[in-house]
């Protein structure tokens, strides 16, 4: 992963240059783009063009937009913790390494999260004999997705929703994989069915029905969980 200070580095010695050679053109050609940039929201798609042509400041965008929503994504995935940095680490590095070959024909949502996912997979192929040893590891906290408790409520009210939100995170968990994803996916990150389908390579109905079947299932056990609860 390009890491935001090297970013800072990079352009700073991209400015430094022009002015050292005495290229004010191209200095303010860069300050133009860095006020435009700042002035004029553009897609992700654009700033990934602008990337391609090799902008670090579009990656840097694109970074910031897109770091904690990848995190949460593959923090629900992931079977260990350990390995949730590594995965996002590895997954910008990768779209890095791409970038040659980068084509707008998705949204560049879908092709992030389709190089995590595949980075995900191919990390789940090499260690699954890790994982059968250690079964226990499938558990992890997911404080990075609880919904924060504002101080002002009381202790009874925080404690509460603090359950309530323990046991909505224990049930998605006991999703199977492919309907937890795509739970996780649409009301974690955003993404629509169109895109949910695209990083999934299934159609848009096979995403609707894991969605209809997490959404049962979840509403079933959360019954299940309220109705054995001490009166």
């Amino acid at each position: 992963m390009i890491a935001r200070k090297t970013l800072k580095a990079a352009c700073l010695r991209y400015s430094f240059t022009l002015t050292a050679h005495g290229n004010y053109a191209g200095e303010t050609e860069f300050s133009v783009k860095l006020a435009a940039m700042m002035t004029e929201p553009q897609t992700d798609e654009a700033l990934m063009l602008l990337y391609c042509d090799g902008d670090l400041l579009a990656f840097k965008e694109l970074y910031q937009r897109h770091r904690l929503g990848l995190y949460r994504f593959i923090d629900w995935r992931s079977p260990r913790q350990e390995w949730v940095d590594e995965i996002v680490q590895d997954s910008w590095a990768a779209l890095h390494a791409a970038r040659s070959q980068y084509t707008a024909l998705a949204s560049f949502k879908t092709y992030l999260y389709q190089i995590a996912r595949n980075r995900l997979i191919d990390i789940l192929r090499h260690r699954e004999s890790l994982l059968d040893s250690d079964p226990d590891q499938y558990e992890h906290t997911l404080e990075s997705t609880q919904e924060s408790t504002p101080l002002t409520r009381s202790p009874e009210t925080r404690l509460e929703k603090k359950q309530q939100t323990e046991r909505l995170h224990e049930a998605i968990r006991n999703l199977p994989s492919e309907q937890k994803e795509a739970l996780v996916l649409q009301q974690f990150n955003g993404l629509s069915l169109e895109e949910i389908a695209a990083i999934t390579a299934v159609s848009t109905e096979t995403v609707k029905s894991r969605l209809r079947y997490a959404m049962q299932k979840l509403r079933t056990e959360l019954h299940a969980q309220k109705q054995g609860e001490p009166a």
